[in-house]
């Protein structure tokens, strides 16, 4: 295995079709993923996303055996002596989580609530249920479907949490980032509904596109966004606010760029005037 780095989150680092081990900012240790989209679909296409060949489509049934028996070996290796050591950065040398995120929508997988009862199991096993922490990583569209609710709540009880990406609050915004147009009011919904049934951040990726950072106009919507949401006591954690770290995959790559980390500062320190907590990762 290749030692793990923030810029590079290889999904067959460990040779496994399901788990793989990365580095997150966000995260601040390592984080065993969960790939619930080997087929490399997904019903959101990012501008910023990372995974190559991506296709528009869902999670394909998952082979759960299989699944358990790969998180069960990868935490074998992950919390063997000196792996860590050997596989990691200074300062992130811990197990933080286990992400449900991979290449693709997750709760897009027929298979999504039967998988976190599989890892509950592997961690249960291991006596960490409850003591690391299972992390849903959405773009929270399907969030309203009666079995990805379920799932999320079965989460919650897991020592669980979600991580809800909101790149935007326009309909323009979401075209333009996410190739889709959800639409502002079916993602506050999805969100209340996910903030109600588990512990939830709103995960915001900012970046520079063709030179220039989000428009006066995209950042007042934004505001207004959270800080509706803070006003009327939606339950939310806060905001992961973060910028590119990873080159994208997408035909849009030459036109992004990093914003500087005193941007992304000052904007948090607009959305915490707003209520809300944020955590920042330049």
């Amino acid at each position: 295995m290749t030692r793990l780095d923030v810029h590079d989150h290889d999904r067959g680092s460990a040779g496994f079709l399901y788990t793989y081990p990365v580095v997150s900012r966000r995260a601040r240790g390592v984080s065993v993923g969960i790939n619930l989209n080997p087929n490399n679909a997904c019903n959101w296409r990012c501008v910023y996303c990372q995974v190559p060949d991506l296709a528009f489509g869902s999670g394909p049934e998952i082979d759960l055996e299989r699944l358990e028996r790969e998180l069960d070996e990868l935490l074998t290796l992950v919390l063997s002596p000196g792996w860590m050591l050997a596989n990691v950065p200074e300062g992130m040398q811990r197990l933080n989580d286990v992400a449900l995120s991979g290449n693709g929508e997750p709760t897009s997988s027929p298979s999504f609530h039967d998988t976190i009862e599989r890892i509950g199991r592997v961690l249960a096993r291991r006596n960490l249920l409850g003591k690391v922490r299972l992390v849903l990583i959405t773009n929270g569209s399907l969030v309203h479907k009666p079995e990805v609710l379920s799932g999320i709540s079965a989460l919650a009880g897991m020592n669980g949490e979600v991580w809800f990406k909101v790149d935007s609050a326009t309909e323009d915004g979401q075209r333009r980032t996410n190739s889709i147009a959800l639409g502002v009011e079916r993602t506050r919904a999805n969100l209340e509904l996910a903030a109600r049934a588990a512990p939830t951040w709103i995960q915001t990726c900012v970046f520079a596109r063709d030179g220039k950072a989000p428009t006066p106009k995209e950042q007042r919507a934004y505001l207004e966004f959270v800080g509706d949401l803070a006003r009327r006591g939606v339950p939310l954690r806060g905001v992961l606010l973060y910028g590119l770290a990873r080159t994208s995959c997408q035909p849009e790559a030459r036109e992004l760029a990093r914003l500087p980390a005193e941007w992304l500062e000052n904007f948090a320190n607009e959305i915490r005037t707003r209520g809300l907590e944020v955590r920042v990762d330049p």
